[in-house]
């Protein structure tokens, strides 16, 4: 039964193999006419080394992005700009006579699917530590100009770097330089400005605070004695007088006269007989009309002797309070001053805290302004230091490790892939169209099929044999042959 079936499948194969084989004719050629004709493209590839700094950070840092990485990838994307590529197409005339109907939307976008950029880093260990290689790639009809845009595009990576990284390293260059010279002039306007107030301020300076401090308690003290001194002045002016009027001489005026010798007895006798009688005893009254009548008698004498020039001689008494007015005078003349400059000392003492808050405001911002000179002074040496780097390309270098060549071999069509591909696309294309076919034929043509039809197994199978004279039928017995005869229930 199973050689019967495998014969039955091979003669269907058979039977239906034209229409396979126009099947699979059909897709052959079809598969060898899309070989044939796909346009062929060619891959020109060009590597660019990137390496790091050649100097170390700690040594000398150049002023201008050292991420590798980082720095491919801004080139890559100022590359693949509209103006570079649509410049880049004119001038390889990659498009040709097609290049005046294509807006520059579709150049654009044409050229970028046929460019490629990988960025490969290298190993660490095999001392590749912050070094890139980047692998340039770009498909066109024509191998020469494939290798020719590789080249162009390589070309402006390298320019591009090479000005980048020099006008950066120029323009902090220029900026440091202009901002040395800015904090420069503000830290001498400031310094200025502190001068100024200085000395417009010089007596109110909360550096001879305690100076003036001292000074005012100095004054102050000097004032409270010359009061004192007045006062004491004053008080032995008035004893003065008492005791001449009431003696009519001085006990410190020298030699004296018999009169003036017995009214100081009697002056004596008086202050004796107070400490035993009363005022109103005779003997004191007695004893102050005496003295009364000795004093006066003092005054004539004194009276009827003028100097020769008849100018009344200065006694010893008028001596002593000349002495004491021109002191008190002195002293009178004094106080005014000491009082003003007390009072100027605490005016200048109070404007002090004042004067010192705009004085530490002043200075604060000549201490910042004078930080940020420092950094900008420190700064200016970094980015003189970068730019002679970048000028010697010690910095981020990048060069040409592989230029493009125009490729050998096309990178597509694979011509030998497709026909390949076609055959066994037909082939398959064709036998599935075959199976098709047997699937939608819904003939009786197996005995295995007429028992599932009727339901009932035969007992024998007699092969049909065909008479060369007899016409073909097409009944589905007489194609199987069959002679059979059902059993009844």
């Amino acid at each position: 039964m199973g050689d019967l079936d495998l014969r039955f499948y091979l003669s269907i194969l058979w039977r239906r193999s034209p229409y396979a084989v126009a099947i699979g004719i059909l897709v052959s050629g079809i598969a060898i006419a899309v070989a044939m004709l796909m346009p062929e493209l060619y891959r020109a590839n060009a590597k660019i080394l990137a390496e790091a700094p050649q100097i170390p950070a700690k040594l000398a840092r150049t002023t201008v992005m050292t991420d590798v990485g980082g720095q491919l990838q801004m080139l890559q994307q100022q590359a693949m700009t509209t103006e570079n590529l649509v410049a880049l197409a004119h001038k390889l005339n990659i498009y040709g006579d097609d290049t005046a109907k294509l807006s520059n939307e579709d150049i654009v976008d044409d050229m970028r699917s046929r460019m490629a950029f990988e960025a490969i880093p290298l190993d660490p260990q095999q001392g590749g530590q912050g070094n890139m290689v980047l692998n340039v790639t770009f498909d066109a009809g024509d191998p020469g100009l494939a290798a020719d845009s590789v080249n162009e595009l390589v070309s402006f990576i390298l320019g591009k770097n090479a000005r980048q990284r020099t006008d950066r390293a120029e323009d902090t260059l220029q900026f440091f330089e202009s901002e040395v010279e800015r904090l420069r002039s503000e830290l001498a306007k400031t310094e200025a400005d502190i001068l100024n107030f200085k000395n417009e301020n010089k007596d109110t300076l909360p550096d001879s605070l305690e100076f003036r401090r001292n000074q005012q308690v100095a004054q102050q003290e000097r004032l409270m004695m010359i009061e004192r001194e007045g006062t004491e002045l004053r008080r032995r002016r008035n004893n003065l007088i008492q005791t001449y009027e009431t003696t009519g001489f001085l006990n410190n005026a020298g030699p004296i006269t018999p009169e003036q010798q017995m009214l100081q007895e009697l002056n004596r006798a008086l202050s004796d007989q107070l400490a035993i009688f009363s005022e109103s005893s005779p003997n004191i009254l007695a004893l102050r009309k005496r003295i009364a009548a000795l004093q006066e008698s003092l005054r004539r004498k004194q009276a009827e002797n003028p100097k020769a020039d008849g100018k009344k001689p200065l006694s010893e008494f008028d001596l002593q309070l000349s002495d004491i007015d021109d002191r008190l005078r002195y002293i009178e003349q004094l106080k005014p001053s000491l009082t003003q400059s007390i009072a100027d000392l605490s005016r200048t003492i109070a404007a002090t805290p004042q004067n010192a808050t705009i004085l530490n405001a002043l200075e604060r911002n000549r201490d910042n302004i004078q930080t940020q000179y420092n950094a900008a002074v420190a700064s200016l040496a970094e980015a003189s230091t970068g730019q002679q780097i970048e000028m010697r390309s010690q910095g981020v270098r990048l060069s040409v490790l592989e230029p493009a060549t125009p490729p050998e071999g096309r990178l597509k069509p694979k011509r030998r892939r497709i026909v390949g591909a076609g055959l066994l696309g037909a082939a398959g294309l064709g036998l599935a169209f075959v199976v098709l076919l047997e699937m939608l034929n819904k003939t009786i043509r197996r005995p295995i099929e007429l028992a599932k039809a009727l339901e009932l197994q035969p007992l024998a199978t007699i092969p049909y044999i065909n008479v060369p004279a007899e016409p073909r039928r097409r009944n589905p017995l007489h194609l199987l042959g069959l002679r059979w005869a059902a059993r009844t229930p």
